[in-house]
C-alpha cells in the first residue's frame, strides 16, 4: 500500500505510510521551525520548549508521561534542529491512539511550570557543558557560527548560558503560539496503521486549531570565516566548509554525489590518501547539510597536532582536485552508495516516518522513492564536478578544537 495524504480544513496536513509486515507503529509531530526563527538573545529557546514539553502536559506530570507510554512497551523522545522540531513515539500498532494524544498534549496542553522550568535550565546548562567537552561536537557549531554569523542559523541550537538563563514562561508560550500553527505541522506515522484511524485521531486532536502558519525566518547569507577553539585536547579537530545550494536547488544531488565520491566512504580519495597513504589522520570524511535556502558542503578530520595542518593542506588539494578530475566509475561507486543507503534507510518504520514528513516539508507532497533515486541517476559526471567547483569557488569556512594548526593556511 502506497503512503497517503491528507489535509486539515484548517491546514494540517496528515501523512501515512501503512507497512502491512511490521507489528509496530511510528507516530510523530512535524513542527516546521527550529532555531534558526530565534530573535536576537533567545538562542536555545526551540530547544528549551522540546525540554519543557516532557515537564507534564495535559492530565499527566512528567513521570506520568513517561510511564503511560512505557507501561505498553512504547518510547517517546524528542529533536530539535536548526529548521525542524520532531516529537515522536514508538509503539505497537494498536496502541497508535495514545502515541497521538500524548504528542497532541505536549504541543497544545504543556504546564509549563515556573519551577519545572528554573530545573530545566540547569538540565540544558549541564548539556550544553557536555557538548563543549566534545571537541568533535562543537567543531560544528564553531563551523556554523563562522559560516553564518550574527545570525540566528549560525547560533547553538543549544544556546548559550545568558540566552537559557534569562527564558521565562512567557517567551516559551509566546514560542508556541507563534510557531506551532497548522500550517506548519505535519502528523506523520509509517508502519501497522490505518490511514483511517489516524485522520481520525488528527481530527479529533488538532482539528480545531485556529488556521494559520508560521512567520518566515530571515534568508540565510553566508559570510564565511575562521574560528579557532585553542583549548587542548588530544587530537585536533578541524571543519573545513564551503556554501552549496539549498533543498530545492536542481544541484542538490550532484553536491551529495560530489561529497560521497570525495570523502564519503573508505574507498574515497580523502580516506585513502590522508589516512590510508600518508597516515596524517584518524578519522577523515565529507559531508554536506542543506536548509531550505542554503547550504554547506566540508569535511572533518581529527589528527595529531602535529599532523593536523599537513592533513588540512592535503585535504584541500584533493577536494581540488576532485572537482577537476572525478572520474566515471567514482561517480557510480558514489550513485550505488547513495542508492543503497537512502533505501536501506526507508526499512524501518521510524525512518520511514520521519522521511514522509521531511519530504512533505521540503516539496509539500509524498516524494516516491523511485523519483529520488531516478534524480540521483540522472547526475552527469559534469554535473557533479561543476557542484563541487561551484562551492570550493565560494569561499571557505575553517574551525578547529585544538592546537594551533600548522602550514593551514
Amino acid at each position: 500500500m502506497s503512503a497517503m495524504l491528507h489535509r486539515l480544513s484548517n491546514g494540517l496536513t496528515v501523512a501515512v505510510d501503512p507497512m502491512a509486515e511490521v507489528e509496530t507503529v511510528a507516530v510523530g509531530l512535524y513542527a516546521d521551525v527550529g532555531a534558526r526563527s530565534e530573535r536576537k538573545g533567545k538562542a536555545g529557546l526551540a530547544h528549551m520548549v522540546e525540554h519543557m514539553l516532557f515537564k507534564g502536559a495535559g492530565p499527566r506530570d512528567a513521570k506520568a508521561i513517561a510511564e503511560h507510554v512505557e507501561d505498553v512497551g512504547g518510547s517517546l523522545n524528542a529533536w530539535t534542529a536548526r529548521d525542524q522540531t520532531v516529537f515522536h513515539a514508538r509503539l505497537l500498532g494498536g496502541d497508535l491512539a495514545l502515541g497521538v494524544e500524548i504528542i497532541a498534549d505536549l504541543v497544545r496542553s504543556a504546564h509549563l511550570a515556573e519551577d519545572e522550568l528554573a530545573r530545566e535550565k540547569g538540565v540544558v546548562l549541564s548539556e550544553l557543558g557536555e557538548a563543549r567537552d566534545t571537541p568533535d561536537d562543537i567543531v560544528f557549531d564553531h563551523l556554523q557560527g563562522a559560516a553564518f554569523p550574527d545570525q540566528a542559523i549560525g547560533a547553538p541550537v543549544l544556546g548559550d548560558e545568558a540566552s537559557i538563563d534569562g527564558f521565562t514562561r512567557d517567551d516559551l508560550t509566546g514560542w508556541l503560539a507563534t510557531h506551532y500553527r497548522p500550517e506548519s505541522l505535519v502528523l506523520a506515522a509509517a508502519g501497522k496503521v490505518d490511514a483511517d484511524a489516524l485522520l481520525k485521531l488528527a481530527e479529533a486532536r488538532f482539528g480545531d486549531l485556529p488556521a494559520g502558519g508560521r512567520p518566515e525566518p530571515a534568508p540565510a547569507r553566508y559570510v564565511g570565516g575562521r574560528h579557532a577553539d585553542r583549548r587542548k585536547f588530544d587530537q585536533t579537530h578541524v571543519t573545513l566548509a564551503f556554501p552549496t545550494v539549498g533543498l530545492l536547488d536542481p544541484a542538490l544531488h550532484a553536491i551529495g554525489l560530489f561529497s560521497h565520491a570525495a570523502g564519503g566512504g573508505m574507498s574515497s580519495r580523502l580516506f585513502q590518501e590522508v589516512r590510508e597513504a600518508r597516515g596524517l589522520a584518524y578519522s577523515i570524511y565529507s559531508w554536506s547539510h542543506h536548509y531550505a535556502d542554503a547550504g554547506l558542503f566540508g569535511l572533518y578530520l581529527a589528527a595529531g597536532q602535529g599532523d593536523a595542518g599537513k592533513a588540512l593542506a592535503l585535504a584541500r588539494e584533493i577536494l581540488t582536485a576532485v572537482a577537476d578530475n572525478l572520474d566515471e566509475a567514482e561517480l557510480a561507486r558514489a550513485k550505488a552508495y547513495g542508492r543503497a543507503s537512502f533505501l536501506m534507510g526507508l526499512e524501518g518504520v521510524q525512518a520511514r516516518c520521519d522521511h514522509l514528513a521531511r519530504q512533505i516539508q521540503i516539496h509539500g507532497r509524498i516524494v516516491p522513492a523511485a523519483e529520488s533515486v531516478g534524480q540521483m541517476e540522472a547526475v552527469t559526471l559534469a554535473e557533479a564536478r561543476a557542484a563541487g567547483a561551484a562551492a570550493i569557488g565560494g569561499g571557505e569556512t575553517l574551525a578547529s578544537v585544538g592546537g594551533k594548526l600548522k602550514d593551514a593556511a
